[in-house]
């Protein structure tokens, strides 16, 4: 929205992750990887060279390591719920997972 001539900044800005690999998380729960190509004002996003994450079986709330290759996909907005670049990420153990005792 403008007011008195200035214009509102999105919260999230894409453009400086552009030909860089991202991960999306969707509504649903999947998870997609790939380069981002492109994207719109409704957060529609275009992937190139993607992978899918699957999840587990039997626990549809864990992702596994086993992955499937989409190629070239466009993520629709509505359904996008988390963008976030791969590089200098790294995955921690859980600090809340308390120890088993043993009886």
């Amino acid at each position: 929205m403008f007011k008195g001539g200035q214009k509102k900044d999105n919260a999230l800005d894409l453009s400086k992750l552009v030909d860089k690999t991202v991960r999306v998380k969707l509504a649903g729960g999947r998870e997609v990887e790939g380069v981002l190509k492109g994207f719109d004002q409704l957060l529609n996003l275009v992937l190139d060279e993607s992978t899918e994450f699957l999840r587990d079986a039997e626990d549809p709330l864990r992702v596994t390591d086993e992955t499937r290759t989409l190629g070239l996909v466009v993520c629709r907005g509505t359904s996008v719920t988390l963008v976030a670049p791969t590089a200098g990420t790294e995955e921690i153990a859980n600090p809340f997972i308390q120890p088993e005792e043993e009886a």
